[in-house]
């Protein structure tokens, strides 16, 4: 796959809150782009954001965007948590340099997690919201910023936000819920996908099967009804183990089912609309399970408009190797990997 590591503009590097010297000269551009193969994505531009602090967004993000990029031809952007001084990925650094490529964008992934972002970036996903483009967030992006109220801009984003059309924050107003709870006991028991009851022709879900769709982490919780439009695909059963052959805890955390996958509109500006699809799932180590790929992947080609391209079974074949991290929270003390974002895209 040909593989572009895009040069750092001088005009960003000068927007940047550290200072552009801290960039050294031998280190990796901070960012990657992978020019999409053939396929029926050609043409179109997916901006996939990782940062998170637990469940390693930084293996999961790149991929699925390798995935997206060699098996059905979208071009993708990857964009992670940069330390300034070192070019290399921390999850606990409020930095993801290459925002701006959202502007030419047809889809954003995101999958971050209570990020206080500068202004400067944030606005780039502000202005891409306003146009009503599509949007997909994974896992903990119901929860994904968390800027400082009377010194972020985009504060409103926030999880919980009650600012008057943004309550909620980016979880409820553009996904379709916020982070509430753990549903299952966090890494105990984990999560088997099971068809909400009249979705089972939904283009996302071509080419499934029941019990396909399993991730280690546990199912969250959500308010029920979801917000909004939102329509439950497929919902959450809390099982005993992390295997995907394990029986379903009995009791009232099946009855009734949490949703963990669906799909919504939200509205830009003026009259512009945008299609959406979260998931709860989507950490580094649910991406093991075919069936949770596939998920997703076909969910990239229906927020775009692509739903008659969705293949009878679209291939979600590993790229290259992939072993992910069992997910766990980090401190500055352990967070040294030295990865950058060409190593971490290979």
């Amino acid at each position: 796959m040909k593989l572009l590591c895009l040069a750092l503009p001088l005009a960003f590097l000068a927007s940047l809150t550290m200072a552009p010297s801290a960039f050294s000269a031998d280190v990796d551009p901070p960012w990657v782009v992978l020019e999409g193969k053939e396929g029926a994505g050609k043409g179109k531009h997916i901006v996939l954001i990782s940062g998170d602090q637990e469940y390693r967004s930084e293996e999961a993000i790149p991929q699925l965007a390798k995935i997206l990029a060699t098996r059905h031809g979208f071009k993708c952007t990857v964009l992670f948590t940069v330390d300034p001084k070192s070019g290399t990925i921390n999850p606990l650094i409020n930095n993801v340099p290459g925002l701006e490529a959202l502007k030419t964008a047809d889809l954003m992934v995101i999958f971050t997690r209570f990020l206080n972002l500068p202004d400067d970036q944030m606005k780039y996903i502000a202005d891409y919201l306003a146009t009503g483009k599509p949007v997909i967030g994974l896992r903990t992006s119901t929860h994904a910023f968390n800027g400082i109220p009377g010194k972020s801009e985009y504060a409103r984003f926030n999880n919980g936000s009650n600012v008057k059309g943004w309550e909620g924050g980016f979880g409820k107003q553009i996904l379709g819920e916020q982070w509430v709870n753990h549903h299952g006991a966090h890494g105990r028991e984990g999560t088997r996908g099971i068809v909400a009851k009249g979705q089972e022709q939904h283009p996302i879900l071509k080419g499934f099967k029941e019990g396909d769709i399993f991730g280690t982490t546990d199912v969250y919780t959500v308010h029920l009804p979801l917000s909004g439009n939102s329509v439950p695909l497929i919902l959450g059963e809390v099982t005993e183990t992390l295997k995907p052959d394990s029986k379903a805890v009995e009791g009232k955390k099946n009855d009734p089912m949490m949703p963990v996958a669906w799909t919504k509109t939200y509205k830009g500006e003026g009259d512009k609309t945008g299609r959406v699809f979260t998931t709860t799932m989507g950490a580094s180590q649910d991406l093991e399970f075919e069936g949770t790929r596939r998920m997703i992947v076909n969910a990239c080609y229906w927020t775009v408009g692509l739903e008659d391209k969705i293949p009878d079974k679209s291939n979600v074949d590993i790229v290259g190797t992939f072993k992910p991290t069992p997910f766990r929270f980090r401190n500055d003390k352990e967070w040294k990997p030295g990865i950058t974002p060409a190593e971490a895209c290979k």
